[in-house]
């Protein structure tokens, strides 16, 4: 029946909705305007939420031990700490260490 269909057609919208863009349930809906030293110092990535996304306001998501902290990208030590981690990602980018191969130098035989 028609129904049926129109049942399965959404169903496959709303499957490649969630494969496409998996982020769009686990959005900040709530975000705090203070931090802990203590959480900010054990900070293992971070993500900025944009508001114009999906998720319709503007949080920067804090990963610590697998926790999600979604705070306010106005607080001043939360934009020094981006500023700091985009630092850190940048130059690891730039200055991407060639590896150097190791010769094997064979030692000479000191002959008697």
């Amino acid at each position: 029946s028609n129904y049926d269909f129109i049942s399965v057609l959404f169903l496959t919208f709303f499957l490649l909705f969630l494969a496409l863009f998996p982020g769009a349930f686990n959005c900040c809906t709530k975000i705090s305007d203070e931090i802990p030293k203590g959480i900010l110092r054990r900070v293992e990535r971070l993500e900025i939420q944009k508001a114009h996304g999906l998720c319709h306001l503007e949080a920067v998501i804090l990963y610590v031990e697998n926790k999600k902290f979604c705070v306010s990208p106005r607080i001043r030590k939360v934009k020094k700490l981006m500023k700091k981690m985009k630092y850190k990602i940048h130059r690891r980018k730039l200055h991407a260490r060639k590896q150097r191969r190791t010769r094997i130098t064979k030692k000479k035989r000191t002959e008697k």
